[in-house]
């Protein structure tokens, strides 16, 4: 999807740059994504793929160098009640599913819009069950996490980020988590999404999925952006050697 002269893009860093202690994970990171683009992010382990994802919604700080990271338009903030507000438009999907082990799938699903976005409760639990029904776990919605298999808690999950109604959802390897089975029934609800128009950023080595769903694929090597393209463009004319190296590895296996 193209960005108009006159909309912001959804998704904006700047001069993004991030240290832990003298490791620089991120160098230099200038991304905008537009409304409604899947952007996948690839790269070998370590190339700081995660830290960028994490950084959109300041679950990671970046370094005080002048960089900026907006969302819609607005600068995100460091943190208190204005970063709670916008982070709330900033869905996140992780590996490990990090649902609340003591409350039901339902309760897991509707605390966000709640407490945050300050829904009924009714209307919470009614948008939910149309949430868990469109992933596939209507019909667990009673049970606890531990009941339900690696696959359908990360489907709970991806309805849990959804019910805050994100302007952006971001996936942090969503999928590496799970027995292989359970893979492509995630990948499916994933697919459903990018086809309905959301905004979505993924970090995976799912590649066959970057392929079917992806708008645009950046490609990360040692915290920076080394090539910004199509999927189609990077697996068949790779420009750079890095990934050219990268894919002769993964698609060999």
């Amino acid at each position: 999807m193209t960005n108009s002269a006159n909309q912001p893009p959804l998704v904006r860093l700047a001069g993004v740059n991030k240290h832990f202690g003298t490791f620089q994970a991120l160098t230099d990171i200038d991304v905008e994504i537009p409304t409604g683009q899947v952007c996948i992010v690839v790269g070998p382990s370590g190339s700081g793929k995660s830290t960028l994802c994490r950084t959109i919604n300041r679950l990671e700080t970046i370094d005080n160098d002048g960089g900026v990271i907006e969302i819609d338009g607005t600068v995100l903030p460091e943190e208190g009640k204005a970063l709670a507000a916008l982070r709330a438009d900033v869905g996140m999907v992780f590996q490990s599913f990090n649902l609340f082990a003591h409350k039901n799938i339902l309760e897991n699903v509707t605390l966000g819009p709640i407490k945050v976005r300050k829904t009924p409760k009714k209307q919470a639990e009614t948008e939910a069950m149309k949430l868990l029904d469109r992933v596939g776990v209507g019909h667990q919605a009673k049970k606890l996490p531990a009941q339900l298999s690696g696959g359908q808690q990360q489907r709970v999950a991806i309805a849990r980020a959804l019910a805050m109604k994100p302007k952006v959802l971001l996936f942090d390897e969503p999928t590496s988590a799970l027995d292989p089975e359970m893979v492509q029934e995630v990948l499916d609800v994933m697919v459903d999404l990018a086809a309905g128009g959301m905004t979505m950023v993924v970090v995976t080595h799912e590649m066959g999925f970057a392929r079917k769903a992806g708008d645009r694929l950046l490609f990360m090597s040692q915290g920076k952006i080394v090539e910004d393209t199509t999927p189609e463009q990077f697996f068949t004319n790779p420009q750079s050697s890095r990934a050219q190296d990268f894919l002769s590895k993964i698609l060999t296996e």
